[in-house]
């Protein structure tokens, strides 16, 4: 079913214009249709805090035709922001307070931009720490994306991450390892997911952890993981929300950031990205960044639209499955009683009732 528009927020009216159906809250139903409310804690940094709300807001609203949806972005104060994100912010979401006082069905976390080596020295992690440990006494599930992974591990787990000799960017193929798992039983059982990373958690310290891997890249590492329980906390360590030109935006970005001298040098493709056609017209590109950069001229416009009606998505609906199927879990351990983490009745260690669960625990 659809999500239900229940303020002005604009990410509403652009998932309109892309097609998807957003209902006014006068037109949504109530009788017969289970409302689930999900919070996204949105970290990213101001470029991509829009983008972000779009991305997970398209995949919820696309994912379960079993209840209307009502979203909730909210963010922590500690992160720096402009005058213009901080409108945003200001008009269009709730606070924490709001957050914890009207209750959640399930809350995303999204990752954000670090400048430290350990996470705990970063100024949002004794707040991230509120926010996690209040969500895992109060709502039935938490789904967290890259950094917020990287977070939980460490203050859940005491997993640290660990730096990466280079970047792990592009997209890469998975396979699903746990197959009877209701996260991915009906996902294709290899398919493509984005990364953009410094660093990573190993499958050997999920598994330290107690959690289960459920899918994985030779190339890429662990991509979802879940708690021992099966659902309590999923955990994303690729991008599977990402729009089919999020690494091209990325990879231009990064670019402009080479002709102004704040990288030493020009940006490697992401891989298994873009065609050779692509490469082609971004290496000539290169070739006049050069020139222009030697001779004081302005930077030259990118090529951006010459690529991305090009770039394939391979990524989209395994994406949407998963979270699809995540929506369902969430509405099947709420259904009957909206106020408890877990229905009466069910093992909280073993909720869905996983017998591969019960026999990795023997």
């Amino acid at each position: 079913m659809p999500i239900v528009a229940h303020n002005d927020l604009p990410t509403f009216q652009r998932l309109r214009q892309e097609g998807q159906t957003i209902l006014a809250p006068g037109r949504a139903r109530h009788q017969t249709i289970r409302e689930l409310h999900i919070g996204v804690l949105n970290m990213m940094p101001d470029a991509a805090l829009a983008a972000t709300e779009r991305q997970f807001f398209r995949l919820v609203g696309e994912s379960n035709p079993i209840a209307q949806f009502y979203m909730h972005p909210f963010t922590l104060q500690q992160l720096p922001r402009g005058e213009q994100a901080r409108v945003h912010i200001e008009r269009y979401y709730e606070t924490f307070e709001q957050i914890r006082a009207g209750g959640l069905d399930a809350l995303i976390i999204t990752g954000a931009n670090v400048t430290h080596p350990d996470l705990s020295q970063e100024p949002f992690w004794e707040p991230l720490r509120e926010v996690f440990d209040w969500a895992q006494e109060n709502v039935t599930s938490v789904l967290c994306s890259c950094l917020a992974t990287h977070a939980a591990m460490q203050f859940h787990h005491g997993q640290k991450r660990r730096a990466m000799p280079a970047k792990r960017w592009g997209v890469f193929p998975h396979r699903v390892i746990q197959v009877t798992h209701p996260l991915v039983n009906d996902v294709n059982t290899q398919f493509d997911v984005p990364h953009s990373r410094f660093n990573n958690i190993s499958a050997e310290q999920f598994r330290k952890a107690g959690l289960h891997v459920l899918v994985e890249s030779v190339e890429a590492g662990v991509h979802l993981a879940v708690s021992a329980d099966g659902i309590r906390v999923v955990y994303f360590q690729g991008h599977p929300e990402y729009d089919t030109v999020s690494l091209l935006k990325e990879y231009k970005r990064e670019v402009q950031r080479f002709y102004a001298g704040e990288r030493s040098d020009v940006p490697p493709f992401p891989e298994n990205y873009f065609k050779p056609r692509e490469q082609a017209i971004l290496n000539e590109y290169r070739l006049r960044l050069d020139a222009a950069r030697a001779a004081g001229k302005p930077l030259p416009e990118f090529p951006e639209q010459l690529v991305a009606g090009r770039i394939d998505n391979t990524w989209h609906d395994a994406a949407e499955g998963i979270v699809g199927n995540w929506i369902g879990l969430v509405y099947q351990l709420t259904h009957e009683e909206r106020n408890l983490p877990f229905m009466d009745g069910v093992d909280p260690h073993n909720p869905l009732g996983l017998d591969w669960i019960i026999e990795s625990h023997q």
